[in-house]
């Protein structure tokens, strides 16, 4: 059961994505030319994107992979070209049709591009769950029970990022405060790598996962910390 701010957060991003950053987030995502700030965040994303594949197996035959808020694609492809069968799932309809525009037709596993939570029960079972970024705007108490959520679906692990409580996230966070509302995307909730982690420790559905390795990725205004969690 999801709460009242996961439920009213969820519905600011889906609007956001669909609408507000569409095109912005097709420009990002893409091989085209963008300012210094956001091409110091592509290749953030792209640090974090390689790190959270590093943590699967390279070949992913067999395996069954939920790229949990997939946006426009590009982990999901990569886990289809080590042979993952691939449930990629994403909020925003917009972002999902440009996935499915851009996916090869040539990988050697499965890609299935949904629109949806990424909680949904109905999805299945996996032997992997990733959500890159996809968790970061949600309260720490709201990320850890999504995670728990996902978890419940996986039989080896889950890898998921936050934003690590840092004085420049802080800050940033602060002046977002300033701007119009219309103005405004969905704020970054930070969060403290020992808040996370108790909170996780704490969850009684999470008796069965230990804590695995955890990798900071910095890159100019991109600040995002991957940690996983792996079944006993």
């Amino acid at each position: 059961m999801h709460s009242a701010t996961y439920i009213a957060r969820r519905g600011q991003l889906e609007t956001y994505f669909d609408r507000t950053a569409a095109d912005a987030w097709k420009r990002l995502t893409s091989d085209a030319p963008v300012s210094g700030v956001r091409a110091t965040v592509r290749a953030g994303r792209d640090r974090m994107r390689a790190t959270l594949l590093s943590w699967m197996p390279e070949d992913l035959h067999g395996r069954r992979v939920l790229d949990a808020g997939c946006g426009t694609g590009a982990l999901a492809v990569e886990a289809a070209r080590r042979g993952a069968d691939v449930v990629a799932i994403d909020l925003s309809a917009t972002l999902v049709e440009l996935a499915r525009e851009r996916m090869p037709t040539d990988l050697p596993g499965k890609l299935d591009f949904r629109v949806g939570d990424m909680t949904d029960g109905s999805l299945g079972q996996f032997d992997h769950v990733v959500g890159m970024d996809s968790l970061i705007h949600y309260r720490a108490a709201d990320m850890a029970r999504a995670v728990a959520a996902l978890a419940a679906r996986s039989h080896g692990s889950v890898l998921f990022t936050f934003a690590p409580r840092t004085p420049l996230l802080s800050v940033m966070h602060a002046v977002g405060k300033l701007f119009p509302r219309g103005d405004r995307s969905p704020a970054i909730e930070p969060v403290s790598h020992r808040s996370i982690t108790r909170k996780l420790t704490q969850d009684t559905g999470l008796a069965q996962w230990r804590l695995g390795r955890t990798q900071r990725i910095a890159s100019g205004f991109y600040t995002s910390q991957a940690l996983e969690l792996v079944r006993e």
